[in-house]
């Protein structure tokens, strides 16, 4: 085998006849053939098939090293050989044939032998069938096996696992079919396969090219291949290539578990296997994480497990979410977090790494560890673990939590590079969670104080049957500004309101917050709907520019507010309406029918200089008014035509509860990922009934003051009040000569019976009277000191005739 190897070539002589005359002893280990059998004979004899015409003029004076020629062994094979044949010339230029040189088809000269024999890349050839023809040292010593161990041996058998996927979830061909496909269609392929070289325990990365070995005729005689080790740089994109994708997918939404969930799904499955994320219970509530000084030496950690993913997606291997974990204190992860460093942990020695075929393999250098890592704990593999990375999560100089991210299947070792991968995840990761932490506390103040500010408790009311909702946006936005609020007024009326704040956050709950007091204290002194809005438009521009000229302030985006106020008096079943930039509201009839509201909405409160508008409109008693913010018709998400349109339908199910059908519009109206506030107030108008309304037009004379005292005490006594009649008395009577005395007519006397007697008397005079006490030798002044101390409480409302004074009493 030596000798044809170091001597590939055969030689022999034609003579002109076309007879061997010479034959060497190449010939023989070519041919099988010795010179007494050949010598004499036709050299025709040779060929399998006839040689062309003129044989051997100008036969392969060129020899083609891509071309073959068959011919005839000794025992009857057949030997595809390059064939050429040079002219033989004696003395004086005489003739004396030719000499033919045969080389084995598929041989090299030596010096090309050496060649790729000795190059650093792993070389091979294989038959169309993919059996092994010939490879190199370099690929010898990354399948561990020799050239005449594999010779004649088909691929998938020297190296089974060649024969499936390194990457089933890419659907990756396996080698073998690479190698069978470039052999069927002709067609080079180049790829990077991942596999682990025998006696490693690390996976390495081959850059490989494939090509097809045609003959002269183009076909294909075999397949060859080539590859080096590109291992490092491989691993190296890949990492990137992880945190890139944790770039974009930790920390997409401010929530503390679904970041943990995020940080957990990244790096399954290319870089581990299971990875599980704990976390202090005070970081999930949005609190301040524990002080790591805190802890006592010795004392057992626990933490909640906010996330787990598993390449498997078997979850029965680590507590559900949530669920709380204790760490002991001589576990792995309590040493993490006490000591604030990272931990390898591996089931066995790896060994160093090697270099393969040129390339830089994956060495595990005790250089590149920190100290301390790894850690050789044998232990690991009863939980079905290869090797293990605990990382304390820290951000801000804050502990948070640990996160361990666990190999199982796969038999590769971790890495110091690895190391570095799980620690860049890990902060990334934490500066996410901690975000989400105080996003989650901001939201829950901004909430908690929403929600204080907000009515606790609708009072009953005569006029109006009330139902309410508010909802803040989903979690990934901020608590807005929206409120709502039902205002008892004068004269069993009730005041509706719904107003929404510019902004969010702790800042636009304040702003609600002052708003809402702003509109009950001016409902308080019963403005009209108009001129209320035009005095809470003052405050908003005041506060505004308080706020402007604040050095130590800054405002979170523009102070500005929309607000809806409407009154509705269940005597006259008048309903008032203005509107400050906000959405009218939508008016039911019992029939199902809409009452339009023939109203413009004026400018949002903060603009300053621009009227409001007032509009009264009468409705029919079980009418359901509808008041609303823009968050209910879905932001950005719907036009508001089309929201208020749909809210209007869900509004034909008025049969239903005022409740039930709160609930059923906040299912219908709201997108399941929301991203503004929305409140709701829903009320059913009543009407009051006559028998309990009773009024007198009192001429402008003391005389007239005993009827209508009489007058007062006789219908409260028809209403069954007797126990009332004495303060109604006295009550009329100070109210009656008072606006004798000091207003205009038309005087008109009224009573009201409500959850309260409520008794009225109006005049066409502007001027308010005063409570004041009267000093010892004052003849009068004690008339309204009376009514206060003796009713629950008196008031004077402005109407577009004057004034009206009231005063309420408790009902027997």
């Amino acid at each position: 085998m030596a000798a044809e190897q170091d001597a590939p070539t055969a030689a022999f002589v034609v003579d002109p006849d076309g007879m061997v005359s010479g034959w060497s002893e190449g010939g023989r280990l070519l041919l099988g053939w010795t010179g007494e059998e050949t010598v004499g004979r036709p050299v025709t004899d040779l060929f399998v098939d006839p040689p062309p015409p003129g044989f051997p003029e100008g036969y392969g004076a060129v020899p083609d090293p891509t071309g073959s020629v068959p011919l005839r062994h000794r025992d009857g094979s057949t030997v595809d050989a390059v064939v050429a044949a040079q002219p033989l010339f004696g003395a004086g230029g005489r003739a004396l044939g030719h000499v033919m040189t045969v080389q084995p088809w598929g041989r090299r000269p030596v010096i090309a032998d050496r060649a790729f024999e000795q190059c650093p890349f792993a070389l091979g050839v294989y038959d169309p069938e993919l059996r092994f023809l010939w490879i190199n040292a370099s690929s010898g010593r990354v399948i561990a096996h020799s050239e005449e161990q594999v010779l004649g041996k088909k691929y998938r058998e020297v190296l089974p696992e060649s024969d499936r996927s390194l990457f089933p979830e890419r659907d990756d061909k396996p080698y073998t079919d690479q190698l069978s496909e470039v052999a069927r269609t002709g067609r080079p392929a180049r790829l990077i396969t991942v596999f682990r070289p025998l006696g490693s325990n690390y996976a390495n990365a081959w850059a490989t090219s494939i090509w097809p070995v045609r003959d002269a005729e183009g076909r294909v005689r075999a397949v060859a291949n080539w590859g080096f080790d590109m291992s490092a740089e491989y691993w190296a994109r890949q990492r990137l290539l992880i945190l890139n994708e944790a770039s974009g997918g930790i920390g997409r939404t401010l929530d503390v578990i679904g970041t943990a969930q995020e940080l957990a799904t990244t790096p399954v499955p290319g870089f581990t296997d299971l990875v599980t994320v704990d976390l202090f219970d005070e970081v999930l509530r949005g609190e301040e994480p524990p002080s790591v000084s805190g802890f006592t030496p010795g004392e057992t950690i626990v933490l909640s497990r906010a996330a787990q993913h598993s390449a498997k997606g078997d979850t029965d291997l680590a507590p559900g979410p949530t669920t709380p974990v204790s760490h002991p204190p001589d576990s792995v992860a309590a040493r993490c977090m006490a000591t604030g460093r990272s931990t390898v942990e591996l089931a066995a020695d790896p060994g160093q790494g090697g270099e393969w075929a040129f390339g830089p393999g994956l060495a595990a250098d005790p250089a590149h560890w920190p100290p301390g890592n790894p850690v050789i704990d044998g232990s690991i593999a009863a939980d079905g673990l290869t090797g293990r990375i605990t990382v304390p999560l820290r951000a801000r100089g804050a502990l948070l939590g640990v996160v361990s991210f666990s190999r199982r299947d796969r038999p590769e070792a971790f890495t110091a590079d690895d190391l570095v991968l799980a620690e860049e995840l890990t902060a990334k990761a934490a500066v996410a969670v901690d975000n989400a932490r105080r996003y989650s506390r901001e939201r829950t103040t901004a909430l908690t104080l929403q929600r204080s500010l907000l009515p606790q408790g609708l009072p009953t009311h005569e006029a109006v049957e009330v139902a309410t909702r508010y909802l803040p946006g989903g979690t990934g936005a901020e608590v807005g500004g929206d409120w709502f609020d039902v205002v008892p007024l004068s004269g069993a009326r009730v005041a509706l309101v719904v107003g929404d704040v510019v902004g969010h956050g702790l800042h636009a709950s304040a702003s609600m917050g002052r708003l809402r007091t702003a509109v009950r204290t001016l409902a308080d002194i019963d403005l009209p709907p108009d001129e209320l809005l035009a005095h809470l438009d003052d405050l908003i521009i005041h506060l505004s520019s308080d706020l402007q000229h604040a050095g130590d302030f800054e405002p979170v985006g523009e102070f500005g507010a929309t607000c809806l106020y409407a009154v509705y008096d269940p005597v006259s079943r008048r309903f008032t309406v203005a509107s400050a930039g906000h959405p009218l509201p939508l008016v039911i009839s019992p029939d199902g029918t809409r009452t339009p509201v023939a109203t413009q909405p004026g400018p949002p409160l903060g603009i300053g200089g621009l009227p409001f508008e007032a509009t009264e409109l009468e409705v029919p008693e079980g009418s359901l008014l509808a008041l609303y913010t823009n968050g209910l018709l879905g932001g950005r998400e719907r036009d508001a035509d089309q929201g208020a349109a749909e809210l209007q339908r869900v509004l034909g199910h008025s049969a239903t509860s005022l409740e039930a059908l709160c609930d059923t519009i906040m299912d219908a109206m709201l997108p399941e990922r929301r991203t503004d506030d929305a409140a709701l107030l829903l009320a059913r108008t009543r009407a009051m009934d006559p028998q309990h309304v009773a009024d007198w037009n009192v001429e402008p004379d003391f005389a007239q003051v005993p009827n209508a005292r009489k007058f007062a005490v006789d219908q409260v006594e028809a209403w069954g009040l007797e126990e009332a009649s004495f303060v109604t008395e006295l009550v009329v009577s100070e109210l009656v000569t008072n606006a004798i005395r000091y207003g205009e007519p038309p005087i008109r006397l009224r009573l009201i019976r409500d959850t309260s007697l409520i008794c009225e008397v109006s005049d066409a005079s502007n001027t308010a009277p005063h409570l004041r006490r009267a000093r010892d030798f004052d003849e009068g002044g004690r008339g309204l000191l009376l009514v206060a101390q003796l009713t629950q409480g008196w008031g004077t409302r402005h109407t577009a005739d004057g004034k009206a004074i009231w005063c309420a009493q408790a009902l027997p």
